[in-house]
């Protein structure tokens, strides 16, 4: 966790571990591109405790985006409940070709990068 967070925090991000639950970290995100480029969002994520030797799971995303529920996959499907809260909600989008990247935090936000631009 200290490295996800000392990552974020090297990108510019304020990252806030939660601390009753503190493989979860949160922290303001502004999407750079997409149809939804310029709003602010908060992002959650939960760290494996193996990181970066695995990759995080999709984010954990406040406000609703999307309808929870939707079938099929990105950009509106794959959504679920989070219990980050009732006011987020959860992206089941995994990090493809993880083991072969670079494994850091700044490769992780590319990723969540993408998610927003293929909206």
């Amino acid at each position: 966790m200290e490295a996800f967070v000392a990552g974020l925090a090297e990108l510019g991000y304020e990252p806030v571990v939660l601390t009753d639950k503190p493989v979860r970290v949160t922290f303001d995100y502004e999407v750079q591109s997409g149809r939804f480029a310029g709003r602010n969002v908060r992002l959650g994520i939960v760290v494996p405790g193996d990181f970066p030797a695995t990759a995080p799971s999709g984010p954990h995303v406040s406000p609703h985006i999307h309808a929870i529920g939707q079938p099929g996959g990105h950009p509106g499907g794959a959504v679920g409940a989070s219990d980050f809260g009732t006011d987020w909600q959860y992206w089941s989008r995994p990090f493809p070709g993880w083991a072969t990247s670079k494994r850091t935090v700044a490769t992780y936000i590319s990723h969540i990068w993408r998610l927003w631009d293929s909206q």
